[in-house]
C-alpha cells in the first residue's frame, strides 16, 4: 500500500511544461487529436493527468507496473530523457523508488509528445469514463467561449451603439445649428421686408378697419406674411432659374466643343436654404433706393423695379356688394377680350394698392408699368380683343433682341410706344372664391397697367368688381 501511494504522489507533484513542440511532424498528430477529442495533445494530456488524480484507486484500477509506467511517463513529458540531476538519490531499500527509476531509463529517448500520447492512449483503454470526462471538458470548453464570443459580441454592439449616439447628437446638434441658422436668416428677412412695407400695409389697414387697432395690427401681421411667403418663393425660383441655365450654357459648351464636361448638379435644399442669406442684404439695398429715389445706373437708364406684394381676403361677399352701387368699379369682360385698366401714378402717391373679384369663375391678372407720363391722373379702362394682345405680346417680345436701352418694343407699328416693365405675370387667379390684393411702391413716373385677362375664355363673360387706390 505504501508502494501504491508512493506512485500517486510522484504522479501528483510533476508539472507540464508549455515548451514548444521540437518535431514539426508531431503538428499532425496534434491535428488528428483536435478532430477527435476537440483538444489539442497538450490539453488532451493536462486533461487524462488530471483524470488519473481524481479517478485512480476509485473508478480507475490499475496494476503497480502499469502505475510505473504511467509516472515514467510522465517523468518523460516533464523532463525528457532520464538525467541522474532531476533524479531524487534512492536507497538500496527503497523498492519503489528503484522501479520508477528503471521504468523512466527504459522509455529512452521517447519524445514528449509520443509520451503524452502513450499516456493518453493508456487511460482511453483502461478506463470507459475517461471519454465521457474529455467529453464533459470539451462541452465545458465550448460553453466557456461560447460566452466569451456572447460577451465579445455585446461589446461590440455596445460599441457601435455608442458610436452611432455620438453621431446621431452630432447630426442632430447640426440640424439644430442650422434650424436656428435659418431662423436667424428668416428673422433678418422679414425685418427687412416688414422695414420696406411697413408705411404701405398700415395704410391699407387704416383704410380697411378704421379706428380698429386690434383688427388693424391683424391684417397687418397677415399681409407681412404673406409677403414673405411670396418673396421667398421669388427666391427660390431665381434660384432654380439660375441652376438651369448654368446647365443650359454648359450643355452648350459641351455640343459646340464636341468634349466632355462636368455638368453642375441642381441646387441641393441646402442651397437653396442658405441662398436667402444673401437675399437680406438685397432687400434694405432696394428699400433704400426706393426710399431715397436713387438708382445706380446712368441717367439714361430706367431705375430697377421692386417686387409686388400680393394677398387674399376672404370677405368676398361683403367687398363686391360695397362695389356693387359704384357702376365705375364694375366691368363686364366678353369672352376673348382683355380690360387693360390705365392707373396714372399721382404726385402726392408713393404706392399703388388694388383689390379685384369676380361672379362665378377665374380670371386671369398680370400688372405692367409704362414709363410714360400721363396728361392727367385720370383712371381710363381699355379693352381689346384677343389678337391686340397677342400683337402687343410679339412686339413686346421682339424688343427685348433691341440694342437701345430701355426701349422694349421694336417693330414698325409701335416705334412710339413707352418702355414697359413687367411686376406681375399674367396668371389665372381664383378670384371668384377670394378677394385678391395687392400694392407696388412707384418706381417713378408712370403709369399702372393692370390687365384682366378673359382671352382664354370662348364662351363666358366675366363680371369684375374692382378697386385702386394710392397711399402716401
Amino acid at each position: 500500500m505504501a508502494e501504491t501511494e508512493g506512485l500517486v504522489n510522484g504522479v501528483e507533484s510533476l508539472s507540464v511544461s508549455d515548451s514548444p513542440r521540437p518535431d514539426s511532424n508531431d503538428n499532425n498528430c496534434g491535428d488528428e487529436y483536435h478532430v477527435k477529442w476537440g483538444f489539442s495533445l497538450e490539453e488532451l494530456y493536462k486533461i487524462a493527468l488530471k483524470f488519473y488524480k481524481e479517478k485512480e484507486g476509485k473508478a480507475l484500477q490499475v496494476t503497480y507496473r502499469d502505475k510505473l509506467r504511467l509516472v515514467a511517463y510522465t517523468k518523460q513529458v516533464s523532463f525528457g530523457k532520464f538525467r541522474n540531476d532531476v533524479s531524487p538519490d534512492v536507497g538500496f531499500l527503497d523498492v519503489v523508488g528503484n522501479d520508477r527509476r528503471q521504468a523512466w531509463q527504459a522509455l529512452g529517448d521517447m519524445s514528449k509528445e509520443s509520451a503524452m500520447e502513450e499516456f493518453v492512449k493508456f487511460l482511453e483503454g483502461s478506463c470507459n469514463l475517461f471519454k465521457p470526462f474529455v467529453e464533459a471538458h470539451k462541452a465545458e470548453k465550448e460553453e466557456k467561449l461560447r460566452q466569451q464570443q456572447e460577451e465579445e459580441e455585446r461589446l461590440r454592439r455596445e460599441e457601435e451603439e455608442r458610436k452611432q449616439r455620438e453621431l446621431e447628437e452630432e447630426a442632430r446638434k447640426q440640424q439644430e445649428a442650422e434650424k436656428q441658422r435659418q431662423i436667424e436668416q428668416e428673422m433678418q428677412i422679414r425685418s427687412a421686408l416688414n422695414q420696406q412695407t411697413a408705411a404701405q400695409f398700415r395704410q391699407y389697414a387704416e383704410q380697411q378697419y378704421p379706428g380698429n387697432t386690434q383688427m388693424q395690427e391683424e391684417l397687418i401681421r397677415q399681409l407681412q406674411e404673406q409677403h414673405f411667403q411670396q418673396y421667398m418663393q421669388q427666391v427660390y425660383q431665381q434660384q432654380l432659374m439660375h441652376q438651369q441655365q448654368q446647365l443650359q450654357q454648359m450643355h452648350a459648351s459641351s455640343n459646340n466643343n464636341s468634349s466632355t464636361t462636368t455638368l453642375p448638379q441642381p441646387a441641393t435644399p441646402q442651397q437653396l436654404n442658405s441662398y436667402p442669406q444673401q437675399s437680406v442684404d438685397v432687400v434694405h439695398r432696394e428699400g433704400q433706393a426706393l426710399e431715397n429715389g436713387q438708382t445706380d445706373g446712368a441717367e439714361d437708364e430706367l431705375p430697377p423695379i421692386a417686387a409686388a406684394s400680393m394677398w387674399t381676403r376672404k370677405d368676398i361677399k361683403e367687398f363686391k356688394d360695397s362695389l356693387r352701387k359704384d357702376k365705375d368699379s364694375v366691368i363686364k369682360i366678353g369672352s376673348g377680350e382683355t380690360v387693360t385698366v390705365r392707373v396714372p401714378t399721382h404726385e402726392d402717391g408713393s404706392c399703388l394698392f388694388w383689390e379685384f373679384a369676380t361672379d362665378y369663375y377665374d380670371i386671369g391678372f398680370g400688372v405692367y408699368f409704362e414709363w410714360t407720363i400721363a396728361p392727367s391722373n385720370t383712371v381710363s379702362v381699355h379693352v381689346s380683343e384677343d389678337t391686340d394682345e397677342e400683337e402687343f405680346e410679339e412686339e413686346e417680345g421682339g424688343g427685348e433682341a433691341t440694342d437701345v436701352k430701355g426701349d422694349i418694343e421694336k417693330g414698325k407699328k409701335q416705334d412710339n410706344r413707352p418702355p414697359t416693365d413687367e411686376i406681375i405675370p399674367i396668371y389665372r387667379r381664383d378670384c371668384h372664391e377670394e378677394v385678391y390684393c395687392g400694392s407696388h411702391t412707384y418706381p417713378g413716373r408712370g403709369v399702372y397697367l393692370l390687365k384682366f385677362d378673359n382671352s382664354y375664355s370662348l364662351w363666358r363673360s366675366k363680371t369684375l368688381y374692382y378697386r385702386v387706390y394710392y397711399s402716401r
